[in-house]
C-alpha cells in the first residue's frame, strides 16, 4: 500500500485524508541505519509531509525541515505535489546513545533549540522570489507554562491552525516497514457547506473529530484507507455520508543528480576541490537522500570550472556514478 486516499463528509464541513505508506517508506530505510527512536520521527514526518501535501493543495514541494543541537540534528523531509517524497536525517551523536523511546522533544527540541520550518515552493515561482515558509512552533503555552510538542502531529496541527487558521487534527504513526496517517480539517461554513446551520456545522466538526479519535495505530498501519475510511464513518448515515476520491499513488524519488553535485562544487569554490583533489585524488560524495555516489576526477572538476554550460560539465564519469 501505497496511497493517500482524500473524502469528503457531506454532513459535516469536513475534509479529510488517509495515507498508507509501505514499500516506498521502505525505500528511505533501506538506505538508512537509524535508530529506533528516530525512524519513528523521520516516518511520522514522512506521513505528515505527505498529508499536508494534499491537503495545500498547490503545484510544487513542500518541505519540512527540522534543525536543532540536541541528537538530531537535521531532519528533512520533501514531497511534490504529485506524492513523490524522499527524506532523510543527520544525527549529531552515535546511534548508539538514543535510546528507544526517546521522545521528539529530547531529540528536536534539547534546550528549546529546535526549529521546524515547512517550506512551499511552487514549480512556477519566479527567479529571485522567496518560497513561502512557515515556523513550526516546537513548545506551545499551557496554563502560563511553555511544555514541548510531544509529537509530528501536535507540531503539523498548530502549523495548520497558525498558518492556514484551519482547525486541523492529525494521527500518524509508523513502524519499520509502514506509515499510516488521519487528517481531518474543519472547512470555512461557507462553500459547499453553506447550507448548515452554525450551530450544525459545529456539531459535525465535533462528531467527526470524535469518530476520529477512535482510529488506533495498529489500524492505521495494517488497514487499507478505503477499509479505514469505511470503518471510522460507518455511523454516519446515507444522507450525511462521506464521499471519497480516486486513491492517489505515492512514491519514493530523488532528484539527485550529477549536474546538481557539479554546482555543488563550483559553490565549493575551485580552491577548496582542488585542494580535495591534491589530498584524496578525486572528490566523491553521496546523496544524503538515496545514497547514490558521485564521483569527480581532476578532468571531470576541470570541466566543472572551465564551462558554462553544466551539461557540458558533468560528462559521464568512466567508473562509478
Amino acid at each position: 500500500m501505497n496511497e493517500l486516499l482524500v473524502f469528503i463528509c457531506d454532513g459535516a464541513p469536513v475534509r479529510g485524508e488517509i495515507v498508507s505508506i509501505s514499500t516506498a517508506w521502505q525505500a528511505v530505510l533501506e538506505r538508512r541505519d537509524d535508530p529506533p527512536a528516530v525512524r519513528r520521527i523521520l516516518g511520522d514526518f514522512v506521513g505528515a509531509a505527505t498529508l499536508l501535501s494534499a491537503s495545500l493543495k498547490f503545484d510544487g514541494t513542500l518541505i519540512i525541515q527540522a534543525q536543532s543541537k540536541g541528537p538530531i540534528q537535521l531532519l528533512v523531509v520533501e514531497c511534490k505535489s504529485d506524492l513523490s517524497m524522499r527524506a532523510t536525517v543527520k544525527l549529531s551523536v552515535e546511534p548508539s546513545e538514543i535510546s528507544a523511546d526517546a521522545s521528539l522533544g529530547k531529540l528536536l527540541d534539547a534546550s528549546q533549540s529546535g526549529r521546524l520550518v515547512i517550506t512551499l515552493d511552487p514549480s512556477d515561482r519566479e527567479p529571485g522570489q522567496p518560497p513561502y515558509q512557515g515556523i513550526v512552533a516546537l513548545q506551545e503555552l499551557h496554563n502560563g507554562i511553555m511544555k514541548p510538542v510531544t509529537s509530528a502531529a501536535e507540531a503539523i496541527g498548530l502549523y495548520m491552525q497558525n498558518s492556514e487558521q484551519l482547525d486541523t487534527r492529525i494521527w500518524l504513526t509508523s513502524n519499520d516497514t509502514h506509515i499510516g496517517g488521519l487528517l481531518l480539517q474543519r472547512l470555512p461554513d461557507s462553500g459547499g457547506h453553506a447550507h448548515l446551520e452554525p450551530q450544525a456545522a459545529a456539531e459535525g466538526w465535533t462528531r467527526i473529530q470524535t469518530l476520529g479519535e477512535t482510529i488506533t495505530n495498529e489500524e492505521l498501519l495494517t488497514l487499507p484507507p478505503e477499509t479505514i475510511l469505511r470503518r471510522l464513518f460507518l455511523e454516519e448515515s446515507t444522507e450525511n455520508g462521506v464521499r471519497s476520491f480516486p486513491a492517489r499513488p505515492i512514491r519514493f524519488s530523488c532528484r539527485c543528480s550529477r549536474n546538481k553535485v557539479a554546482d555543488v562544487l563550483r559553490m565549493l569554490g575551485e580552491q577548496e576541490v582542488q585542494s580535495i583533489l591534491a589530498e584524496q585524488g578525486v572528490v566523491e560524495t553521496f546523496c544524503e537522500f538515496c545514497a547514490k555516489p558521485y564521483r569527480f576526477d581532476a578532468v571531470d572538476c576541470l570541466q566543472v570550472f572551465k564551462t558554462d554550460l553544466l551539461s557540458d560539465a558533468t560528462r559521464p564519469p568512466s567508473s562509478g556514478h
